[in-house]
């Protein structure tokens, strides 16, 4: 059976680099990460691919390590298809900025590339590979010798247009976009070309929260707050009729969806509700680090570094999170796992699913709320607005159609079974 190709839109960040590693041990078979595309977010873009390509020469040097040791490689997708990486938005597409980098640290790994730096040439990889004055035009791998040449493939196109390309050259429905960072991309690659991007199999995305408080507001969730017009936009496509949900703009940047779309998009939200229940405790991760850093695996001294930083970021927030029995919540990783086992019954959408769930971008205090309407009405027939429907929440014509996850196979034993695919 053919792997599935899944393209990682990411911010990383902590979660998020264990996100890519889940991805990147898995079996050839099991999957191909066909592109990494890099969106500001918790840190700013500079620095996510700074951590990228800090993670590939990692991962280059733990493999020759198992080699040298007698051990399984392991990460067989990463030796049997190199992921091209790509540079995308820096900044979201109208509100403010704002970053996580509270929690991550300034460099998105906890200041890891003060303490611990992987490599003097992948600063300079970063800056050669990725300079579009080199060749504005597209691809070009690295030279042979430089940090990363065995592992990825640097893109001089913009993360937008690479998502587009990727999904040209695949047969529709066959590729999935697991988007773990704010829609910036996402939504530009829609408005360029909407009828290309609804070529996906399925958008896979990590954020909004329900039922649950918000994590930078009382109800706004950090991918959904960080752009909140851009998942509104991406939200849009859920729609029967997209162009009923899109957010207020003036930018030209930002033109409305045409009015015949071939399709709607699938979209499969998870939002802190489940990212909060799939956790990876100290305790698990020192039980199986520590012997690891004894026998010398860069890995594992690479993770506990910022995984170190983590915690006791973790103990200084949240009041009780202490000692072995401080939990990290896997946002990122679990919408990994999801496009890796998508065909376990086990996965499950809310009873509502599709439900029609929409980013709120205008409001002073709820920028970035997932608003639903919670009232026991009977549906409308019609697109038009009337006077008791304000916003056309009744029409069965119009409104998002969200598959919001609810439930998983792995929600008890998620983080060992991450820890142990990571380290083998």
């Amino acid at each position: 059976m053919a792997p599935k190709k899944i393209i990682i839109d990411t911010d990383p960040g902590i979660d998020d680099i264990l996100a890519l590693l889940l991805a990147l041990s898995s079996k050839p078979e099991e999957l191909e990460v066909l592109l990494i595309s890099l969106t500001f977010g918790n840190i700013e873009v500079k620095n996510c691919l700074r951590n990228v390509v800090s993670m590939f020469h990692i991962l280059e040097r733990e493999m020759q390590w198992r080699r040298d040791n007698g051990k399984p490689e392991g990460y067989g997708t990463l030796r049997a298809f190199r992921p091209v990486v790509a540079v995308g938005a820096e900044d979201p597409l109208e509100d403010q900025k704002m970053l996580a980098d509270y929690f991550h640290g300034t460099d998105g790994l906890g200041g890891i590339h003060a303490s611990v730096s992987p490599s003097s040439h992948s600063q300079h990889c970063v800056g050669a590979s990725f300079d579009p004055a080199v060749d504005p035009e597209g691809i070009q791998p690295v030279q042979t010798g430089a940090v990363g040449d065995h592992s990825f493939i640097p893109s001089k196109l913009p993360a937008h247009k690479e998502i587009l390309r990727a999904l040209r050259a695949n047969e529709p429905d066959t590729v999935t976009l697991v988007a773990v960072g704010p829609l910036t991309n996402l939504a530009l690659a829609a408005a360029e070309d909407p009828e290309t991007f609804l070529r996906v199999k399925e958008v896979v995305v990590m954020g909004g929260a329900i039922n649950e408080p918000g994590n930078v507001t009382p109800v706004g969730e950090f991918n959904a707050y960080a752009d909140a017009v851009a998942a509104a936009r991406v939200f849009a496509l859920t729609s029967p009729s997209p162009n009923s949900t899109l957010p207020i703009t003036t930018s030209p940047l930002l033109p409305p969806y045409p009015e015949n779309l071939s399709r709607q998009l699938t979209l499969r939200l998870f939002p802190l509700d489940i990212t909060l229940r799939h956790n990876l405790s100290r305790g698990q991760f020192r039980e199986a680090v520590t012997p690891l850093l004894a026998a010398g695996s860069p890995l594992a001294e690479w993770v506990d570094a910022f995984m170190g930083h983590t915690f006791r970021t973790l103990e200084r927030l949240h009041p009780g999170h202490v000692g072995d029995a401080a939990e990290l919540s896997m946002h990122d990783p679990v919408c990994v796992w999801y496009a890796m086992t998508s065909e376990d019954p086990k996965w499950a959408p809310s009873a509502n699913s599709p439900e029609d769930i929409r980013i709120e971008t205008q409001g002073q205090w709820s920028r970035g709320m997932c608003v639903i309407d919670r009232r026991s009405r009977h549906k409308i027939e019609g697109d038009e607005e009337s006077s008791s429907d304000h916003g056309l929440w009744l029409s069965s014509r119009a409104g998002n159609r969200i598959m919001r996850m609810d439930a998983s196979p792995a929600e008890a034993t998620f983080g060992q079974i991450m820890i142990d695919r990571m380290f083998g």
